[in-house]
């Protein structure tokens, strides 16, 4: 085993520290009554590997020892400081913490994790490696299904899906118990990363078939190195000037840093897949041209859904209303927030954030950093239905955002310019539950009441943009303007493939990543027949 402990203390700790110079401080989850450092994190992990030295060393657990091994925190940032900063957040594990959280790990044998995971990350084997100190290892195992860990490790559900079901957290009667999965994928992949580790993944030889890909988000992406792993020449097909899709436009960078996606990107151009921005199918070109002019044997189309809901209410006209899309965008694409920006943003005191979801956190946390000196979200549940990620729920309570629970909006309201002074809202309570599980809000006559703000920003979710059912004749879509495709990800199209947004409706990076996967499994069977 390769003991990367001992130098953890000193220099882990202190490239962590570099990161987060010029970014504020670093705390840990209860940081008014428990504020701390990254050493601090370090210190109590090193003391309870000393502890248990020799155990780690031989891997000789028991699995009550292992279920007594303690749960690592995340370190974070300081939120009254890093609310007004673009850093990222979460700070990330040091060696030694990683080593530890990964010894939690039981080694099921049925592997309920890898079953719960949408791409099949086998993940006993890759904490296994890391459990070792053998970080390399690691992040190759999990790059046999994902080309993507570091942006997984720090935007997926986890809690939903692999750590729903780790045996860990089951056996502690606590979900929040389970083992840092989540954590420990992006650990590994920064460790690689930063110390220029990054092995291109093996291309088969040439094969002289053409496929395109349109969209360069998480399912995109993942098809395309799937595919071109298979030896197929791949070309993807971007709208916007910057590849990543809703990693890049949507999520900010305080949750997921833009080079980070930009180096997982560089990775598929290192396997010779091709890049084509400012290109918008339906527009620049069809899907039909495409595979008939430029000679594409296979399609793909990974455009997302990027069409916002709004409220369709009086006043949603009124400047100073965004959908949740255009905001972030503005910040997140075209770095809004620098002072020489080519797209500003909208200065405002007070903006109010409608919706529930992740999308509705971003926007009001980004409110803050764009300078805003009051953020609060309105939403018709209560805390507990919120769709949204309770980490990040958390971090956004922790920031400032003020959350006014069981109000919706009814009408906004402007002054003689035009411009947004207030927004009225109906007071709501809690119903039976509708479909989704959920309480179903139920209006309080006569509860109508005025909030005072000067921007507002609807985050309600996504439909389909219908351009590509618009310019893609035999192009079968649901009522809802989705992409109707089998459990293969074939359309009505003959070679043409789809997943997704555009298939499953606004979804997680992870979801869009697994159709991505059987979308390709699909096509190069398909494309070694022809």
């Amino acid at each position: 085993m390769k003991d990367t402990r001992k130098k953890s203390a000193d220099s882990d700790a202190s490239q962590v520290a570099d990161s987060v110079a010029n970014c504020g401080a670093v705390s840990g989850a209860n940081y008014t009554d428990n504020y701390t450092n990254i050493d601090a994190f370090e210190k109590k992990a090193l003391d309870f590997i000393a502890s248990v030295d020799d155990a780690i060393q031989n891997q000789s657990f028991s699995p009550k020892e292992r279920l007594a091994i303690p749960l690592q925190e995340m370190p974070t940032r300081n939120p009254l400081e890093r609310s007004r900063q673009m850093c990222e957040v979460a700070i990330g594990f040091t060696e030694s913490m990683a080593i530890l959280e990964a010894n939690r790990c039981l080694q099921c044998k049925n592997q309920p994790c890898v079953a719960a995971c949408p791409v099949h990350v086998p993940i006993p084997q890759f904490i296994a490696k890391t459990a070792q100190g053998a970080f390399k290892e690691a992040v190759d195992i999990i790059k046999t299904t994902n080309l993507l860990p570091a942006v997984c490790g720090r935007v997926c559900p986890q809690e939903l899906q692999c750590q729903s079901v780790c045996t860990v957290g089951k056996s502690l009667k606590d979900i929040d118990k389970a083992v840092g999965i989540g954590r420990l994928e992006r650990f590994v992949a920064d460790w690689e990363r930063e110390r220029n580790l990054i092995t291109i993944p093996e291309v088969k030889p040439e094969t002289g078939k053409k496929v395109a890909v349109v969209g360069s988000g998480p399912a995109g992406l993942t098809l395309a190195a799937d595919v071109r792993r298979e030896g197929h020449s791949v070309t993807i097909f971007e709208a916007f000037h910057k590849m990543g899709g809703v990693m890049v436009y949507g999520i900010p960078e305080f949750r997921l840093p833009k080079a980070i996606v930009a180096k997982e990107i560089e990775m598929l151009k290192e396997m010779g897949v091709q890049f084509r921005t400012n290109y918008l199918v339906g527009r620049t070109g069809t899907l039909g041209q495409l595979l008939k002019e430029e000679g594409f044997d296979a399609a793909f189309i990974g455009s997302g859904a990027g069409l916002p809901k709004f409220l369709n209410i009086p006043g949603e006209n009124l400047i100073g209303v965004f959908s949740a899309n255009e905001y972030l965008t503005r910040a997140n694409l075209m770095k809004a927030y620098k002072e020489f920006a080519a797209t500003p943003f909208y200065q405002a005191g007070h903006v109010l954030v409608v919706g529930g979801g992740n999308v509705a956190m971003d926007a009001a946390r980004m409110a803050l950093r764009l300078g805003a000196k009051k953020v609060s979200l309105v939403y018709r549940r209560t805390r507990d239905e919120m769709p949204a990620r309770k980490e990040e729920v958390d971090h956004a309570e922790e920031e400032g955002v003020i959350f006014r629970f069981l109000e919706n909006p009814i009408r906004i309201l402007g002054d003689e310019e035009g411009r947004v002074v207030s927004i009225e809202v109906l007071s709501y309570e809690l119903g039976e539950a509708d479909e989704s599980g959920r309480r179903s809000p139920v209006p309080i006559e006569d509860s109508e009441h005025l909030i005072d703000c000067d921007a507002v920003i609807i985050a309600l979710g996504n439909n389909s943009n219908p351009l590509m059912a618009q310019t893609t004749p035999g192009l079968d879509v649901d009522l809802r303007g989705q992409i109707i495709a089998d459990a293969e990800g074939k359309t009505s199209l003959p070679a043409v493939w789809a997943g997704g947004d555009i298939v499953l409706g606004a979804a997680t990076v992870i979801l869009a990543m697994g159709e991505g996967r059987k979308a390709a499994a699909s096509m190069n069977t398909y494309l070694a027949s022809i």
